[in-house]
């Protein structure tokens, strides 16, 4: 106990001495948000590889999905309420590809990048100096050498363990590599601050193809899930998702990824084939979700709060730092009086204790309200995905924690499509097997030490 208490204070004290800001930033009001949303109005046209679809022909492609699925309003609802706060558009003619763990995901990211004949971007918070990062910097040097243009962008802190060395060797090899926010104040570009971190997960391939999702480059995603006891020299298995995104919507994450590159001072990304013209892929209709530090720039969080305060019937969510805030909560608890299916998946296995405490602190209020709470326990889930009334899903790179939702750069693909959503729910069904339900009468009967670290953690929820 008093160990917890040490490293809760001296956590605290540290972010404090440094600058870290969490504390006093507050999160936008989404109840103000979906009020203030335009009703009735004709939401922006639909994006296809032409350009804009005219307002009938917008209308038709959403009612034709409206009348593949049971009846729900959140298709329209939902819409107007993230119009209001990006300019992002809703992009048509997508091929989404469900890439559910490390394995695949990795599969289709060599296979993209051995194919690449123009640009390769890379975008990551976390990448290792292990055998898959070494694998990773194998390939894109050979492609380099082919006369691919190969930039990685990933994050100082993040991948603070990495040494120089790996980097530089990419460097010598005529890779352009950025490091976002370097720790170290001294070699910061301009307005430094320790906590704006780049937790975005993107490859980009020719401006064609991107994967994006939850998933960092290292050795952890490799492993396989543990079917019995951990030893000490079992590594843990990370669970985790992402997709592969062929069609218009690529152009959308391509610009994510320039932005950035650009607020980094990045060399002048330039030339036709970065934009090149796409042509429609598949069925599924897609936006892309940014976040930057800055209160205004709040869009995952306000997109997730909206999407379960306008849910009808089904939320299946999986999230791995989950710390929500009291607008999160209450929407689940509010969605779940109404009637709402909502289960939610959460790692019982944990990388930080501190962290899994604090998740824990609201299960009480969440199981009164009737939400059924599962806990993930062969692997480490490290998955930020939902799937809501069988036709919206998500899955990107933003956790529900303070530190995705107020300073984070952060992605997540908003995908419309009733068979992408059917593949959602699958993956979900296969992580339940996998989970542990917490049961509310059980859970009520803990001792007073769980109880007490849990409020006692709870303190610093903003710091974690």
């Amino acid at each position: 106990m008093m160990t917890l208490i040490r490293h809760s204070i001296l956590f605290v004290l540290f972010f404090s001495i440094t600058g870290f800001t969490a504390g006093c930033a507050t999160l936008p009001n989404v109840t103000e948000v979906i009020d203030a949303a335009p009703t009735g109005q004709k939401p922006r046209p639909i994006v296809s590889t032409k350009g804009q679809l005219s307002p009938l022909k917008s209308k038709s492609v959403v009612d034709r999905l409206k009348r593949s699925v049971g009846p729900t309003d959140v298709l329209e609802r939902l819409t107007a309420v993230v119009e209001s706060i990006t300019e992002s558009p809703l992009t048509k003619g997508n091929k989404v590809i469900l890439l559910a763990d490390g394995k695949a995901a990795y599969a289709a990211m060599f296979k993209a990048i051995a194919g690449a004949k123009n640009h390769i971007n890379l975008e990551s918070y976390i990448i290792e100096d292990d055998a898959t990062g070494r694998s990773f910097a194998d390939l894109l040097l050979k492609k380099r050498g082919e006369g691919v243009q190969i930039n990685i962008m990933y994050d100082s802190m993040g991948s603070n363990k990495t040494p120089t060395s790996f980097f530089q060797r990419l460097r010598d090899g005529g890779i352009r590599v950025i490091e976002f926010n370097p720790i170290n104040p001294l070699k910061a570009r301009k307005n430094w601050e320790l906590v704006q971190r780049d937790h975005r997960k993107i490859l980009i391939i020719d401006g064609t193809l991107a994967i994006i999702g939850g998933i960092n480059i290292s050795k952890v995603y490799s492993s396989n899930p543990l079917k019995r006891k951990k030893s000490a020299t079992t590594p843990i298995h990370w669970r985790d998702t992402d997709i592969q995104v062929e069609g218009p919507a690529v152009a959308e994450f391509q610009k994510l990824f320039i932005d950035s590159w650009q607020r980094q001072k990045g060399a002048d990304l330039f030339g036709p084939n970065y934009y090149p013209v796409l042509k429609e892929r598949g069925t599924a209709l897609l936006r892309v979700v940014g976040s930057t530090p800055g209160q205004a720039n709040r869009i995952p969080f306000i997109v997730y709060v909206s999407a379960i305060s306008l849910a009808e019937h089904t939320i299946h969510l999986t999230n791995s730092y989950f710390i929500p805030d009291t607008q999160i909560v209450t929407a689940l608890t509010d969605a779940a009086g109404r009637g709402v299916d909502v289960t939610i998946i959460l790692p019982g296995v944990t990388d930080s204790s501190l962290v899994l405490h604090a998740q824990r602190y609201n299960y009480t209020a969440l199981l009164k309200a009737g939400v059924k709470i599962y806990e993930h326990n062969t692997s480490l889930l490290h998955a930020k995905t939902a799937v809501i009334d069988s036709v919206w899903s998500t899955v990107g790179s933003t956790n529900m924690d303070f530190l995705s939702l107020l300073n984070n750069d952060e992605v997540n693909a908003i995908i419309l499509n009733r068979e992408f959503a059917g593949e959602m729910e699958k993956m979900f069904a296969g992580d339940l097997a996998n989970s542990t339900r917490i049961r509310r009468d059980q859970w009520e009967k803990r001792s007073i030490v769980p109880k007490f670290k849990e409020w006692f953690v709870n303190l610093f929820v903003r710091w974690l």
